[in-house]
């Protein structure tokens, strides 16, 4: 059994169970086994017997909180959208582009002309970008397929790309993401296709950890976003939902409905949808990149979630088109400076609460004896400096598992 002990450092837990905002201990040590934090407390109170024979390691006084976890992402893709940049800038909306046949639908020609080899190189290199920015753990969606070939192969790509990089992942599938040009009269049966044909089918291979859909104007309806989430839950697959980003179509009370994980986006939430995220312990998750990305100016109601004390999550939503950021770091600076969140809310979502969303919240996210020993270690004064820092490339040294990564 591996035995490792992490000293000379300032821990930043992210445990409620622990006091503070931060969790913190000062002048702590973790004892890592097997992979697993075995302890994890003051080096004081560490009783004398337990580091016998463990390999020690010298954090030199640096902060060390749990690596990041990115809770929704869309990186597996091929080709480029950044003329779409410029025309938003020129005053065309996303919505315009979208509709034109942009925006999603040419990242679906792109990437269903791509091999999956491709796909899983180019994957992982955006991996290793968001390991190098303090990320351990990543959601990854399909939904640039929209045909059983593509999205099997997006799913097999995300696998093995998070495999090459050595991060846990979970593995989304995202049918209803947009309507294929091939449906564009038959909007039904390509719902009935992605529901009743192509999750059964991609669920059985075990490429499936949750599903998602696009609720939206441009997106999908509440009622086909409705079989979507039931043909899931029958196959006992944990839900999420793209909810209330551009308009309020009650995807968050549809998504609470069912028991989501998590509903994302948020800016045009309600407080009826609000509550019954709450009732039903379904996390918000909150993307400043997009919102960034896009121009927005309506912002998600943060102090209505916080008062019906729902968790919020964060994420960079790295995609090629409405949010191409590939920073942990400047999605923590984010949620502070735009959407008006506490340097602490904001790496707590980063971490816990983005667990929570992904429902690995047993394996990581806060620094916990039983939990993976996924340390991300930080060379700053005190751990708000990783929210106010605006660019900030990354921690100085990650380990997932105990074990030093080299992104």
């Amino acid at each position: 059994m591996s035995r490792t002990l992490f000293h000379a450092c300032h821990a930043a837990t992210l445990d409620p169970a622990r006091p503070g905002v931060w969790g913190a201990i000062e002048d702590a040590c973790v004892l890592v086994e097997s992979g697993r934090i075995a302890w994890i407390g003051p080096l004081a109170d560490l009783p004398a017997d337990r580091a016998e024979g463990a390999v020690r390691v010298d954090l030199q006084g640096c902060w060390i909180t749990p690596a990041l976890v990115d809770c929704h992402t869309h990186l597996v893709f091929a080709g480029d959208r950044s003329g779409e940049f410029e025309q938003r800038l020129s005053g065309v909306s996303y919505e315009a582009i979208a509709r034109a046949g942009g925006g999603i639908r040419a990242t679906v020609a792109a990437t269903r002309a791509a091999s999956l080899e491709t796909l899983a190189e180019t994957a992982e290199a955006r991996i290793r970008l968001l390991m190098r920015s303090g990320v351990g753990t990543v959601e990854i969606k399909s939904g640039y397929g929209l045909d059983l070939q593509t999205e099997r192969a997006m799913l097999l790509a995300a696998g093995e790309a998070a495999r090459r990089a050595g991060v846990r992942l979970r593995r989304t599938f995202l049918g209803l993401h947009a309507l294929p040009p091939e449906y564009e009269s038959r909007r039904a049966d390509y719902v009935r296709l992605m529901a009743h044909g192509v999750l059964p089918a991609l669920h059985a291979e075990g490429l499936v950890d949750a599903v998602d859909a696009f609720c939206e104007t441009i997106g999908f309806t509440p009622d086909e976003t409705e079989l979507m989430l039931g043909a899931a839950t029958a196959l006992g697959l944990p839900v999420r939902l793209h909810a209330e980003q551009l308009s309020d179509q009650g995807g968050a009370a549809l998504a609470a409905r069912h028991r989501a994980l998590s509903a994302d986006h948020l800016e045009y939430l309600s407080e009826d949808g609000a509550r019954a995220m709450a009732e039903a312990g379904t996390v918000a998750v909150l993307l400043p990149g997009a919102f960034y990305a896009l121009r927005e100016t309506r912002l998600p109601p943060v102090d209505l979630l916080r008062a019906l004390n729902i968790p919020m999550a964060l994420a960079t939503d790295l995609n090629p088109g409405s949010s191409p950021l590939v920073s942990a770091p400047l999605a923590i600076n984010m949620g502070c400076t735009l959407f008006g969140l506490t340097p602490a809310e904001a790496l707590a979502g980063m971490t816990r609460h983005g667990a929570k969303a992904m429902g690995v919240e047993h394996e990581c996210g806060l620094l916990r004896e039983g939990l993976a020993a996924d340390i991300a270690v930080w060379d700053l004064p005190q751990p708000a400096a990783i929210a106010c820092w605006i660019g900030l490339p990354g921690p100085e040294r990650l380990f997932l598992a105990g074990e030093a990564v080299q992104p």
